[in-house]
């Protein structure tokens, strides 16, 4: 009876986890550093947070839903990353369509266009501040490290299709990392 409580517990708290970020964040990949910090040592190690980022992001679909299904699986089994994925997909849902009614109603005002616009950088500075959380957790304390990203950024900017360049990373971190 006690194992079913716990069981219970666990997936009540990845629900309203994983609302709350979804909730608070503005995007798939933005969501990731809020994730980080509700996440890791509560459900999952550092280090299986970085592979669930890396794999999300290998993987064809919405890297923000294989994540939270990822962790809530690791917390919880099938049901925990079901519950993960439910409490990730409702609040987007519910907002886009209240949003989509008002936007209806208002998509020839000027201001709504400012307003995302205005969106824009701080999104972009929230990606980059994630990205060097995980890249610092991931081994960029050194050369090689620094290399590899350095690589993958010029790779990326050269329009190399960002899965081509994580499985290569992954792979010269297999050739090259292995102890």
């Amino acid at each position: 009876m006690h194992d079913r409580l716990r069981r219970v517990e666990i997936l009540i708290q990845l629900f309203w986890t994983f609302l709350k970020v979804n909730l608070l964040s503005t995007s798939g990949p933005a969501s990731v550093g809020l994730l980080y910090s509700e996440a890791v040592g509560r459900f999952v190690t550092e280090e299986q947070f970085v592979q669930a980022v890396g794999f999300s992001s290998v993987l064809p679909g919405s890297d923000a839903l294989q994540l939270a299904m990822y962790i809530g699986y690791a917390a919880g089994g099938i049901p925990g990353g079901l519950v993960s994925l439910l409490a990730s997909i409702l609040p987007p849902t519910l907002i886009i369509l209240g949003v989509t009614m008002i936007l209806h109603r208002l998509r020839r005002e000027a201001w709504v266009s400012n307003f995302v616009e205005g969106l824009t950088p701080a999104i972009s500075i929230l990606m980059i501040f994630t990205a060097w959380k995980i890249f610092e957790k991931g081994g960029g304390t050194n050369w090689f490290g620094w290399g590899l990203g350095i690589a993958s950024f010029t790779a990326m900017w050269l329009k190399v299709p960002e899965r081509i360049v994580i499985i290569i990373a992954g792979v010269i971190g297999i050739l090259f990392l292995s102890s």
